[in-house]
């Protein structure tokens, strides 16, 4: 009875993260989009650095209540997490920038195959066949459904290329420090956040100006504006804080795999409050390819050999336990 009890909680807790992440993160993205679309606020790196700002105070708030223990993280694999992160923002936006819809949308596919190439070299990772061919129903019906037109030019696929390795290194970063210092998920953004917030917001004015030739400080605050920043801040908290639990509950690959559920709802939503002009049958047909396919990613690769690799080796001296909130260790053994 004990055995199955602790695999139903796994798998409750396991459903919990998932929909926390979904929910926070679909939430973000309609209330940047109202207030990027309709209040004209374009700076997204600035924003972004608000955000780690938010997160920041969650983190020294619940660090002096209490129920979060004190940790360690190098300075090396912090600064090296801290550069791949920013690099995966900045590029990300000058990316939409500088292609069109279609190859961006192409370049966030990458992001999977990507985060393979990484988890078999670094960490000796096997996938079944079963598990590779549901990773490419995915990419095929997300591609479908949101692929339109596709252009390419130098720089936007010099920047694309930068948005997507930056990306999956920071993905794939988020588990292994996890893993390999004992860190909960509030562990790890105490110590990120901080510093992403100060490297953002001294950064971003520059790199906010550079994209869209406006500064920060002359935008019209206005009382809606300013509320609209303040709720995408409070969102980003959950959004951060659920993709560090999602991480490190599995691994990049199946954050990057399943995570694609969040475009799917995107474009219904999308589809319901901003007009239906853009669903038609291949769209539709896409959305439903999509979800089987992590459907029998998530069948796969929880299968024996579906998705197999080495356990990292760690100290029981670096053990830590972060209370109330933290994403037991034993519980990280599927991938």
């Amino acid at each position: 009875m004990a055995p199955a009890s602790k695999a139903d909680r796994k798998a409750a807790l396991d459903v919990a993260s998932w929909m926390f992440n979904v929910v926070t993160s679909v939430g973000i993205i309609m209330v940047n989009k109202a207030l990027m679309a309709t209040h004209g606020y374009g700076f997204a790196t600035t924003l972004t650095g608000l955000h780690f700002t938010a997160t920041t105070i969650m983190t020294v708030v619940l660090r002096c209540l209490g129920y979060v223990q004190p940790s360690q993280l190098p300075v090396p694999d912090l600064i090296k997490f801290v550069v791949f992160a920013n690099l995966s923002i900045v590029g990300m936006n000058v990316s939409l920038m500088w292609n069109s819809v279609g190859f961006y949308q192409i370049a966030k596919l990458c992001m999977i195959p990507v985060s393979c190439f990484l988890e078999v070299l670094f960490d000796k990772v096997r996938y079944s066949r079963d598990t590779k061919l549901s990773i490419l129903v995915v990419l095929i019906g997300v591609a479908v459904c949101t692929i339109t037109d596709v252009s390419v030019n130098a720089r936007g696929l010099i920047a694309a290329t930068i948005a997507v390795w930056s990306t999956a290194l920071q993905q794939y970063y988020v588990h292994y420090l996890q893993r390999k210092y004992s860190l909960g998920s509030f562990n790890l953004l105490g110590h990120t956040a901080p510093v992403q917030a100060a490297s953002l917001l001294l950064l971003g004015p520059f790199v906010d100006y550079w994209l869209t030739r406006q500064r920060v400080d002359t935008f019209d605050y206005n009382i809606i504006a300013v509320l609209f920043i303040i709720l995408s801040c409070i969102i980003a908290i959950g959004t951060n804080l659920s993709q560090f639990i999602c991480i490190g509950r599995f691994t990049a690959v199946s954050f990057q795999v399943l995570g694609h559920m969040k475009t799917i709802f995107v474009l219904v939503l999308g589809f319901f409050l901003f007009g239906r002009e853009g669903l038609n049958l291949h769209v539709v047909l896409g959305m439903i390819l999509a979800v089987a396919g992590m459907i029998w990613y998530g069948n796969a690769s929880s299968k024996p050999g579906g998705k197999e690799r080495r356990t990292y080796s760690i100290p029981s001296g670096k053990s830590q336990k972060d209370g109330l909130l933290t994403e037991s260790g034993q519980l990280d053994e599927k991938v």
